[in-house]
């Protein structure tokens, strides 16, 4: 039975589909617009990556340049630390101050130097590779070795000196996003300002202005520099913070 019964339903069927067909062929248009075919599902999104994932070193390739000058000073921060250069076109190049001791053993003053890093807002350059193209050295900027904690603020400026300082601004120094936070003067002087500081002195914090300084700071045989406690023209310092406030 079950060999005859299955063809003949399907017989069936096909032959009151034929006829519904049939039927709808001789009806007008149904007034009811045809259904709309189903658009294929879009692919997922790829999944996004697992928190604290970091780029690969070449994510952000477009925004790495290369610039080339000769050293004609270095700069150091209170510290007495070397975090920077000038080149002798007026660049300011900066690395970190780990990278200090490894710098100025491998360039040297009036040294040719390749730098390939980021402009920042300010125009400061940030270097990730120096290379001296006399002797052919490269520093990098890489993590400091070990583990260490560094010296909390107090601790580090317990070597500091009481500095002062006079001259002709050649240099406005910016922070990350471009605000002024301090001046280099024309014999390589840094004088350092936190950018609200900075900002009340608009007429000072500029290229070619006379200023004066107070503070503590580093002189050493790489240069001088100091953070400020007070800052003006000469003959006319402006104190910036409250002797009982911690100095920044």
């Amino acid at each position: 039975m079950q060999t005859t019964r299955y063809p003949n339903l399907r017989i069936a069927a096909l032959a009151v589909l034929f006829m519904a067909s049939g039927g709808c062929a001789a009806q007008p248009a149904p007034s009811t617009p045809p259904p709309v075919a189903a658009s294929p599902i879009p692919p997922a999104p790829p999944a996004p990556p697992p928190p604290g994932a970091e780029p690969g070193p070449l994510a952000d390739a477009a925004a790495i340049t290369t610039t080339q000058g000769t050293v004609s000073r270095f700069l150091t921060n209170p510290d007495g630390d070397v975090d920077g250069f000038m080149t002798d076109d007026g660049t300011l190049v900066r690395f970190p101050p780990h990278m200090s001791t490894q710098l100025t053993s491998a360039v040297r003053r009036g040294d040719v130097v390749q730098v390939i890093g980021r402009r920042d807002e300010g125009g400061s350059f940030a270097a990730q590779r120096i290379t001296d193209t006399r002797s052919g050295q490269q520093v990098i900027d890489e993590p400091p070795m070990g583990r260490a904690a560094p010296l909390p603020r107090a601790a580090r400026g317990e070597g500091l000196s009481r500095l002062s300082a006079q001259g002709q601004v050649a240099h406005v120094t910016t922070a990350p996003r471009g605000e002024p936070d301090g001046v280099i003067l024309s014999d390589g002087t840094v004088i350092k300002l936190t950018p609200p500081v900075a900002q009340q002195f608009p007429g000072l914090v500029r290229t070619g202005a006379t200023v004066s300084a107070q503070g503590y700071g580093t002189r050493n045989q790489y240069g001088t520099a100091l953070q400020a406690t007070a800052f003006g023209s000469p003959g006319n310092l402006t104190p910036l913070y409250d002797r009982n406030a911690q100095m920044p």
